[in-house]
Formats: structure tokens, C-alpha cells, sequence
């Protein structure tokens, strides 16, 4: 017995070595599992980092992409706003320029305006000289009107043969018309009755005096006849050339183009 007793101590013993040994073997074996756990996990996160950066550069190219766009339109809008800001302002240095234009054209109309205006003025004092004070004279619009009453140039409201006095007061009529050649002259006949007819008979024989006798030139002298308004009587008007007066102003818009 004592003879097998080494023996069988080996035995033990190896068997115990041989159990410590499976022991550690099987917690390194558990070591490595936890290691080999833990390297799946840091690569899983990993992973998923890498995902969230590929997503997140995917969408900062899209954005970019985006920005890159917005900005070329932005340089086009600013371009063409550019562009249609100069020409709005051509239209307003061309609208001011027409408005100047324009300003020229209408101080020039004005200055002849008053300038008809200022004449007619001076000229109804002249006639009051001429004529006397007590003259029926007035001015209205820039037209002289010397008026006298059927009785004083034809002696009744129906007669159209002048009387002396009549043919007098024309004679010193005759004297203003000339003195005033920028003037154009009208017999204005005015009766309450409606007879247009002996109306135009009375201004035609003023008329008439006036070219044949007092050498006022015909085409200086107009004859019309209307309702008077419950008066009557004889209207000597004196009034710019109206046609001469337009005549100058359309020059004068012409040369201010």
C-alpha cells in the first residue's frame, strides 16, 4: 500500500493542477467573451457614429448644395434688380427731362399770355384818351370791347344807315384799331328780338365804314351778330390774334423738344 501511495498522490495532484488549470482556462475563455462583447459594442457605436456623420455630411452637401443655389440666385436678382434700378432711373432723368420740357413750354405760353394780357391793358388806357372817359370800354380775358348803342350810330334800333355822330365815333374807333395792328377787330352785332337779320345789317355797315372809308384792312375785321341777352347795340372787340398767338406757341413747344 505504501508502494502505490506516491503514486496516487501524483494522481491527486496532477488532477488537481489539471482543474485549476480548466478553472482559469475557463475564465479566460470568460475574460475574452467580456472583452470580445465589449469590442462588438465600442464597434456597434462605432458604427452608428459613423452612420450619424455620413448623414449628417450628406446633409450639410445638401445644404451647401442649397446655399450654392440660393446664392447664384441671389447675385442673378441683385444683378437684374441692378440692371432694372438703372433703368427706372433712365426713365426718371427722362420723365424729369420732359417734365422740364414741358415747364419751358408752358412759361413760354404764360409769358405770352400775360404778355397779350399786359398789352390789353395799356392799350384800354390809350382808348380812354382816344375816346374819352366816358367811353364804354372794358376788358374781359384779354379782349378789348368798345361798345355804343343803335341810337348813336344809326339814330333808331332798326335803322342800318349811320349817323353822323355814328360815323364820327367810328372815325376815332378806326384811330385805336390802327394804333393796336397785333389786334384782331370784330363787329359784334346784339340785338333782344331774335332778327338776327337787321343785326347783321347794322354790324356790316360798321363793318363796312370801317374798310372803305377808314382804310382799316378787310382781313382785319370780322362781322357776327347773336342774342344779346335783353340788350342790344354795337360791340367794337379787340382781341389777340388768337391764330398768330398758336401759331407761335406750337414753335415754341417744337423748339423745346
Amino acid at each position: 500500500m505504501k508502494r502505490y501511495l506516491p503514486f496516487i498522490l501524483f494522481l491527486v495532484l496532477a488532477g488537481t493542477a489539471s482543474a485549476q488549470k480548466k478553472s482559469e482556462l475557463i475564465a479566460e475563455i470568460e475574460s475574452l467573451k467580456t472583452k470580445i462583447s465589449d469590442v462588438e459594442q465600442e464597434l456597434a457605436k462605432a458604427k452608428r457614429e459613423i452612420s450619424s456623420a455620413n448623414a449628417k455630411a450628406e446633409t450639410l452637401d445638401t445644404e451647401n448644395a442649397g446655399l450654392r443655389d440660393a446664392n447664384a440666385t441671389l447675385l442673378s436678382n441683385l444683378s437684374n434688380f441692378s440692371e432694372l434700378s438703372k433703368q427706372n432711373s433712365d426713365n426718371v432723368n427722362k420723365a424729369m427731362a420732359a417734365l422740364a420740357r414741358k415747364e419751358k413750354q408752358l412759361s413760354g405760353i404764360n409769358d405770352m399770355i400775360s404778355a397779350n394780357d399786359s398789352t390789353a391793358i395799356v392799350s384800354l388806357t390809350r382808348i380812354k384818351q382816344t375816346l374819352g372817359e366816358n367811353a364804354n370800354v372794358g376788358v374781359a380775358e384779354g379782349t378789348i370791347s368798345i361798345s355804343s348803342s343803335l341810337n348813336n350810330l344809326f339814330g333808331s334800333d332798326t335803322s342800318s344807315e349811320l349817323t353822323e355822330e355814328g360815323k364820327a365815333w367810328l372815325a376815332n374807333v378806326a384811330k385805336v384799331i390802327k394804333a393796336n395792328p397785333n389786334f384782331k377787330t370784330e363787329v359784334e352785332g346784339l340785338n333782344m328780338t331774335g332778327e338776327f337779320g337787321p343785326t347783321f345789317d347794322q354790324a356790316a355797315a360798321v363793318a363796312k365804314e370801317l374798310v372803305g372809308i377808314l382804310e382799316i384792312p378787310a382781313n382785319r375785321i370780322g362781322i357776327s351778330a347773336k342774342d344779346g341777352n335783353f340788350k342790344e347795340g354795337i360791340n367794337i372787340k379787340l382781341q389777340p390774334d388768337y391764330k398768330g398767338f398758336y401759331a407761335t406757341a406750337k414753335e415754341s413747344a417744337k423748339a423745346t423738344r
